[in-house]
């Protein structure tokens, strides 16, 4: 696999992390990136300075973009946005584009990690983000125990999903993380996906979730983990940094919207599951319909989307059956036992 490999950085204010993320994206062990675009935008600091006085002594190509986005659209989204379409533009048919934050330090092998993944079959991977560890031991022992709590509860629930509804190049250990500071993904699924979302808020979950809706084959790789600032003064506006900041002054009052019961959450897949086996399959589809309490058509009219994703995001959008409670952050222990209560019948159900 004769792949480019081009990866998108967009950069604010980071003058003083810009240098040691450049120095890890180009002093990769196994497989350099054919080139790295730097999108450095609205910045009031002396970020493009350092970047320009480093270039010459990295390894690999890189791009150094100056833009100013007006008030109205500047964010990280319309950031990275464009720094992929940028690279996207670069890259032929088999090309991968990769992205990570300005304030993150890749591992020494995460382009060889990524291509294995995407070489194995699948279109996508995410990586995880993990905290500097300088900056996470001043955080208070409460905000690690909470996390810990909470990210202990999204696993439990992925397993479940795992096990009722597996997914062959998805399969355990794997995690549940959507995060900018590290995603690889083929230019064919990044342009089905319409590419990265241009939002204030959130643009690298959203972007993961057009990928799903349109198909594609999404890897969560655990080994892969990328180490970002732990800061409470972040550059974007609603990003890690607000979340630790907001979390300093008091603990959010539900978990992650992603998470539900679950119950719920066990429901969900199996209806999900469901979906996957009467997708071509006209003879399931009213009971289904029935399960998600919807009209036949509607079952039917998912049945004829362009791939099964498409149209199960439109059935678990509309259900009444499968609409989303959040966790109340004070019951998560009771969810965990329930969790694991529940998890323990699925392994049981799987051995017998």
């Amino acid at each position: 696999m004769s792949e480019c490999v081009l990866v998108a950085v967009p950069v604010k204010d980071e003058a003083e992390r810009i240098a040691d993320c450049l120095r890890a994206l180009t002093l990769q062990a196994d497989r350099q990136p054919d080139g790295v675009v730097l999108l450095i935008n609205n910045t009031t600091d002396g970020t493009a300075a350092v970047a320009w006085s480093i270039l010459p002594a990295l390894p690999a190509p890189v791009e150094v973009l100056e833009v100013e986005f007006p008030p109205e659209t500047a964010c990280a989204g319309s950031a990275r946005r464009a720094a992929m379409e940028h690279a996207a533009t670069r890259l032929g048919a088999e090309g991968v584009l990769m992205t990570t934050d300005a304030d993150g330090r890749v591992p020494p092998d995460w382009v060889a990690a990524n291509l294995w993944h995407l070489r194995q079959g699948a279109d996508a991977v995410a990586g995880r983000a993990v905290l500097d560890p300088g900056d996470a031991a001043l955080l208070p022992p409460r905000l690690h125990e909470d996390d810990a709590l909470e990210c202990a509860y999204a696993e439990l629930l992925d397993t479940i999903a795992a096990l009722i509804d597996p997914e062959p190049w998805d399969p355990l250990p794997r995690h549940t993380e959507h995060s900018g500071a590290s995603i690889a993904v083929t230019r064919a699924a990044y342009r089905r996906a319409g590419g990265m979302p241009a939002m204030p808020l959130a643009e690298d979950r959203h972007f993961f979730e057009a990928l799903r809706r349109t198909g594609s084959r999404i890897r969560h790789a655990p080994e892969i983990a990328v180490v970002v600032s732990g800061r409470t003064v972040g550059r974007a506006e609603g990003g890690m940094a607000d979340t630790i900041r907001r979390r300093l002054a008091a603990p959010d009052p539900y978990l992650d919207s992603a998470l539900e019961p679950a119950a719920m959450r066990a429901r969900r897949v199996r209806l999900r599951r469901a979906f996957r086996a009467c997708y071509h399959d006209d003879g399931s589809q009213p009971r289904l319909a029935a399960e998600l309490g919807l009209p036949g058509v509607a079952v039917r009219t998912a049945c004829e989307a362009r791939c099964w994703a498409e149209g199960w995001a439109a059935l678990e959008a509309t259900s009444p059956k499968l609409k989303r409670s959040p966790v109340p952050a004070a019951n998560v222990r009771l969810e965990l036992e329930a969790g694991r209560r529940l998890l323990a019948g699925l392994r049981e159900h799987v051995q017998a």
